[in-house]
Order: structure tokens, then C-alpha cells, then sequence
């Protein structure tokens, strides 16, 4: 119980405090150097992108939530595939849950690096832990029950323990990963489009034109204009955050 309450009170704490660090060139630069290492070289996107892929899964899920879809589950595949099964009646709500997925890993990225830059690292924090606690019930297979609590016992051992300027560079550090991943996973789509299009049946922009009758290439390119959007955004916060 003592734990327990522990836990909460450093939840608590996450949402009240304001806590505004510089970032020096130095350690931007380290943090740019991390994102590149975790997203770019096979051997660490091996890993990395299943977290990107979880986070991918959970936009389809939280925008199926939105319109009021019933979540049965999702599944993630040591492959970096991933699958989510929802319900409901309206063709929105379905088209709204099927977009998402590739942009989710740019917005919440964009998102993380937005609470540094306004000093609310400890609320993105206190929110990335609690939903991950929550996307446990969603998950329907070992690889994405793995990849959940993984990234939920990290999150919660920060929470309790990391000072709030460790805590503001974990979640820069974090957003600016999560938005190398997103663009690198958006120019694989559009290599499939273009190139390999034999795995069309996997893309999220030929699903949705099927299902809606809007072109594919109208769904890529939303997916582009939303991911470069939030990659622009996301450069001008950082700018904004260095110290020289």
C-alpha cells in the first residue's frame, strides 16, 4: 500500500510541477546522436521500432476510442508488423482509426517535446505512464505485452526516482526519437507504394483507400503533410530550447 501510494503521489507531483530546463548545445546534440543511434542502424531499430510500432498501434486504438469503437485488441509482431481489431457502426470511425497509425509516433513525439519546451515534462511523464498501464488491456500477444511493460516499467521507475532534469532530457530525448521513427517509417511506406508493391496489402494508405474509395495516394500524403508538419514543429521547439 505504501508503494502504491508512493506511486500516485509522484503521478500527482508529475501534473503540478513547472520545471524549464536549457538545453545546452552538448546535450543536444547527445540527444540528437541517441535518436539517430536508436532509429536508424538495423541492429537498434530492430528493438526501437517495436516501440515505434506500439505507439503506431495505440494512435489506431486511441482514435478508434474517439469515435466510439470497441477495441478488441492488438497484436505486434517481432517482424515490427502490427494489427488492431475495433468495431462500430460509423464508416468514420473507421477511416478516423485507420489514419492515425503512421502519424501517431511524429504527434507524440512533437507532443513530448512541447512539455519540455513549457516546462511540463513531469505531466508528459505522469500521462505516458498511466496510459501505458491502461494499453495493457488492449494487447493480445507476448511481443506486444513484452514491448508494454518494458516501456511501462521504465516509465514508472523515472516517475518515482529520476530528478526533473533528468526526467525533461529522458522525454526530449524520447520525442525526438519517436519523430526520426515516425518520418523513417513514412519513407518505408512510400517505398512500398513505390517500389515493393507487393506488400500493399499491409499499408495503411491502400486499406483505407479501399475500404473508403479515396485514393491511396490522398492517404499518403495526409499522412506526409502531418508528419512533416509535426517534424518542422518539433525542430523550431528544439531551436528554441538550446543553450549555446
Amino acid at each position: 500500500m505504501n508503494f502504491l501510494q508512493t506511486w500516485w503521489e509522484a503521478v500527482v507531483r508529475g501534473f503540478t510541477q513547472v520545471h524549464t530546463t536549457a538545453v545546452p548545445l552538448p546535450v543536444l546534440l547527445g540527444i540528437l546522436a541517441c535518436a539517430v543511434v536508436l532509429s536508424i542502424p538495423r541492429a537498434t531499430w530492430r528493438w526501437f521500432g517495436l516501440y515505434v510500432t506500439f505507439v503506431h498501434e495505440l494512435g489506431h486504438a486511441y482514435a478508434a476510442l474517439m469515435t466510439g469503437r470497441f477495441v478488441h485488441g492488438l497484436r505486434i509482431g517481432l517482424d515490427h508488423s502490427g494489427r488492431l481489431v475495433s468495431s462500430g457502426r460509423s464508416a468514420f470511425g473507421a477511416a478516423w482509426s485507420g489514419f492515425w497509425g503512421y502519424p501517431a509516433p511524429a504527434v507524440v513525439g512533437l507532443g513530448l517535446i512541447a512539455a519540455v519546451s513549457a516546462g511540463r515534462s513531469g505531466a508528459a511523464m505522469s500521462v505516458g505512464a498511466l496510459i501505458l498501464l491502461v494499453s495493457l488491456i488492449f494487447l493480445r500477444n507476448l511481443t506486444g505485452i513484452f514491448v508494454a511493460l518494458v516501456s511501462a516499467v521504465i516509465a514508472q521507475v523515472l516517475l518515482l526516482f529520476a530528478t526533473p532534469t533528468i526526467v525533461n532530457y529522458v522525454v526530449l530525448a524520447l520525442g525526438v526519437a519517436l519523430s526520426v521513427g515516425g518520418v523513417r517509417d513514412l519513407f518505408k511506406l512510400a517505398g512500398v507504394h513505390a517500389r515493393r508493391r507487393e506488400r500493399l496489402a499491409s499499408s495503411d494508405a491502400f486499406i483505407l483507400g479501399r475500404t473508403t474509395g479515396v485514393p491511396a495516394f490522398v492517404w499518403l500524403s495526409g499522412f506526409t503533410v502531418v508528419i512533416a508538419g509535426c517534424a518542422a514543429t518539433s525542430a523550431w521547439l528544439l531551436w528554441g530550447l538550446l543553450t549555446i
